[in-house]
């Protein structure tokens, strides 16, 4: 009897099979080489609409006499929009992606761990305890990045505490998070009853998300945190695609589950503290373009999916910024539209796919 010391492949599931998330360990699948040349058509197509949308932002019904001093102002003010919403369309889109990659979940978003609830509860706070003077006195660049470091410090404390010992769980960690963001949510409405009308229509227009009233001092913040964590995740891209095979796969492969798990948790937490400091909360809109990038890309490896998810994302937001501003003249619909539609994608998926 002869034997053979070759042992048979472990395919890795087809393209097709991926929305559904990883389901049997193997090999993290490639881009198949004949769906190159489509994935940067898609690519491209979705950063020329990026660009024409910015375009039209910044230049289509300017009503100053082009060249003049109030035209380059208002071309300036359309320039921080545009720049704001960048940055948080590729926080919300690359950090959805992470946090799927970690959980192995296509259902759950950053905000199930309590970043939107502690954000209401701080500003609900503010007002509560120092009136509605303080939203305004409080506008400035230190307070986002108090705010932010807060909302870091938060989850860096709930990671370290719960992925600590021998019990360290992602699960528990995801329920500790829900049980939170109740808990902040409860306290926020607790303080919102007790407000005075005129102090609650002030906090009403503070938490919702808002892109036109950016301000430029602010960018520097979003931009040092996009850069950076943009930096750290695409250097550990293919460490991603390891850990989103689960622990037991990521641990006989010799990654360090346990850290790198807890490192992409701190840089979600950065990437949605920031963007909720600058412009507000937004549940769904991560995963509405989480969820179009798969269609999209068709792989779950990283090396094209944080790429597309980033320019899907500025797409996605900058599109729908002009046509309610613009068109509809409904500039304040912007984030209730876009919820709405990620709310509504959210049911579908979660009707077709289930708990998967």
């Amino acid at each position: 009897m002869t034997t053979t010391n070759s042992q048979p492949m472990v395919q890795s599931p087809a393209a097709s099979d991926l929305s559904r998330g990883p389901a049997i360990p193997g090999p993290v699948p490639a881009h198949p080489p004949a769906t190159v040349g489509r994935y940067w058509l898609r690519l491209t197509i979705v950063l020329l609409v990026a660009v024409l949308a910015a375009v039209l932002i910044v230049t289509y019904d300017n009503p100053a006499e082009p060249g003049s001093r109030g035209f380059w102002t208002i071309v300036n003010n359309r320039l921080t929009s545009v720049a704001t919403i960048t940055i948080v369309g590729i926080c919300h889109g690359v950090a959805t992606v992470a946090f799927h990659s970690v959980t192995n979940n296509r259902i759950l978003t950053p905000s199930i761990l309590g970043f939107d609830a502690l954000y209401r509860a701080v500003q609900t706070a503010l007002v509560f305890f120092l009136g509605a003077g303080a939203v305004a006195a409080t506008n400035t660049v230190g307070h986002v990045v108090a705010q932010s470091l807060l909302m870091i410090a938060f989850a860096t404390a709930l990671y370290g505490w719960l992925f600590s010992g021998k019990r360290a769980s992602l699960h528990v960690l995801l329920l500790v998070g829900v049980v939170l963001g109740m808990g902040f949510g409860s306290l926020a409405t607790f303080m919102q009853r007790l407000l005075t009308p005129s102090e609650f229509d002030i906090l009403t227009a503070r938490l919702f998300a808002t892109m036109s009233q950016s301000d430029s001092t602010y960018l520097p913040i979003g931009f040092a945190a996009v850069v950076g964590v943009g930096f750290v995740l695409w250097r550990r891209r293919h460490v991603l695609d390891v850990v989103s095979m689960g622990r037991e796969v990521a641990t006989g492969l010799g990654v360090r589950y346990q850290r790198e798990v807890m490192l992409v948790l701190v840089m979600v937490a950065v990437l949605i503290s920031v963007s909720t400091s600058l412009t507000g909360p937004m549940t769904f809109f991560g995963f509405l373009v989480a969820m179009l990038t798969y269609q999209l890309v068709g792989t779950s490896s990283h090396q094209w999916t944080l790429p597309m998810v980033a320019a899907l994302s500025v797409a996605t937001l900058l599109s729908a910024y002009f046509v309610l501003r613009h068109v509809f003249y409904a500039q304040g619909l912007i984030s209730v539209i876009i919820e709405l539609v990620g709310g509504l994608a959210f049911l579908v998926y979660l009707l077709r796919k289930g708990l998967r």
